[in-house]
């Protein structure tokens, strides 16, 4: 947003906090998991003083899921004292919270207080990185992501009570594209798409997933940084109106492993002066040479940044065969059975669909570790090999690093993304990894306790 835009923005919600139409401002950052974290400023403090810059403690991008903080940053610790970061509001992302009364909202990139630069381990700095890496060389990322969650009979406080036990989805059977079953979770679903595209997040709709319980959210296909931001405020809306509403809803990729996996499957093309440069007309599926070398490069360098698709132990729980949900980075023509499917062969919308990620995935780090490996491909010149034909879990080649430990180990050691994010980047990252193991394997869980505690 240009200075005069932000300044407009500024202007006109001034105007609503002297009405009294707005009094509570939002002011968020994105952390490693991808969720919302900040302040609630009062209005008029905001439009006074705290649209230029709020503060925060520098822990929040060096904690786990729990808001622990581990040893091993090099960012911040106990040592060095949990500092502060400034909170810098883009103003950009003003915009008006309709779930709950009188509130907006704005996220903040975050600065180093002392140089007022960008913290380079911060997810949306990390994307911003690629997008300026494409913008040198001439193209804006246009990408799309679906969001997949289930949606529970019970509400969060009494399932949390509850042990996380007994858990029941709100239906009883798959509902994929399920009108019925769906027009009974309306009093969730619509009010979601609704506030969502009051808001200024061009929702196209929802839909009932291969699941009981489990749901869909699409929203419009933009440049990629505003995809990023939609995805995050949309899952965070997701949570609060279905806590609204009596009822619980999670992200987790695989909360029973007899029940259907949840996945965020991004789409990704990339564009030029306004128009798509993926395309082709005279290939036999309509494939720029450009777009050929940049899925290339998404094949070659999957494993490396696995991890951001797939950040916990339980996101591994997905990759099953047979489950829709992909075991190997191969390529093929509309077929659901890859881990990268093209999508619309053949027109003007033709992009890649990347199958791999899991509703747990920070979308700034997803998308950031795609583009990187895109644009690897376009400059390495790689050649593309012929799609893969048929069911796609049959195979050895190409698979998917099989756990986190995996995961781990191919981003730790990835000289691509070192040159293209920095070696803090991926040491910062590679940390996460490493807590999250820790952690696991310290905790006797129920499987251990029910399948040893006579038998063994």
């Amino acid at each position: 947003m240009t200075n005069a835009l932000a300044l407009d923005a500024l202007e006109a919600l001034k105007a609503k906090v002297g009405s009294g139409e707005v009094d509570t401002v939002l002011v968020c950052i994105v952390d490693m998991q991808g969720r919302l974290m900040g302040k609630r400023l009062h209005a008029r403090h905001f439009v006074d003083d705290g649209w230029d810059e709020t503060h925060c403690c520098n822990y929040l991008l060096a904690t786990d899921l729990e808001m622990e903080t581990p040893d091993g940053y090099a960012s911040t610790s106990w040592r060095a004292g949990y500092g502060d970061y400034i909170m810098k509001p883009d103003l950009a992302t003003l915009r008006p919270v309709p779930w709950l009364e009188g509130t907006v909202m704005v996220l903040c990139d975050l600065l180093d207080h002392h140089t007022h630069q960008l913290i380079p381990h911060a997810p949306r700095a990390i994307l911003k990185r690629q997008l300026a890496r494409l913008e040198e060389m001439g193209f804006d990322a246009v990408m799309a992501t679906e969001l997949e969650f289930f949606l529970f009979e019970k509400g969060l406080d009494e399932i949390r009570k509850e042990g996380f036990r007994d858990l029941e989805p709100i239906s009883g059977y798959n509902e994929d594209y399920h009108i019925f079953q769906t027009t009974k979770e309306e009093h969730v679903l619509r009010p979601l798409r609704n506030h969502l595209f009051a808001a200024g997040i061009p929702v196209e709709g929802t839909k009932g997933e291969a699941g009981s319980g489990q749901e869909e959210l699409n929203i419009r296909y933009a440049k990629a940084l505003d995809t990023a931001d939609y995805h995050t405020i949309a899952k965070h809306a997701t949570k609060e109106i279905a806590w609204q509403q009596g009822r619980a809803v999670t992200f987790l990729p695989k909360w029973h492993h007899d029940h259907s996996g949840s996945s965020s499957h991004i789409h990704q093309s990339l564009w030029k002066d306004g128009l798509p440069v993926f395309v082709d007309e005279s290939d036999a599926l309509g494939m720029s040479a450009l777009m050929k070398q940049y899925l290339a490069g998404l094949l070659k360098y999957a494993p490396d940044y696995t991890y951001f698709l797939a950040p916990y132990i339980n996101s591994f729980k997905r990759f099953q065969k047979g489950s829709f949900a992909p075991t190997r980075t191969v390529w093929s023509v509309d077929n659901r059975t890859a881990g990268f499917r093209l999508c619309a062969e053949g027109t003007r919308a033709v992009r890649i669909e990347c199958r791999i990620g899991g509703s747990d995935l920070n979308p700034y780090l997803a998308m950031a570790g795609q583009l990187a490996a895109g644009i690897k491909g376009i400059e390495e010149g790689l050649e593309l090999s012929p799609p893969a034909e048929g069911d796609n879990y049959e195979g050895e080649t190409g698979l998917i690093p099989q756990n986190l430990r995996d995961a781990k180990d191919a981003l730790k050691d990835s000289a691509m993304l070192r040159e293209a994010m920095g070696d803090d980047v991926i040491d910062h990252y590679t940390r996460a990894a490493e807590v999250e193991l820790e952690d696991f394997e310290r905790v006797v869980t129920d499987y251990e306790v029910a399948r040893g505690f006579e038998r063994s």
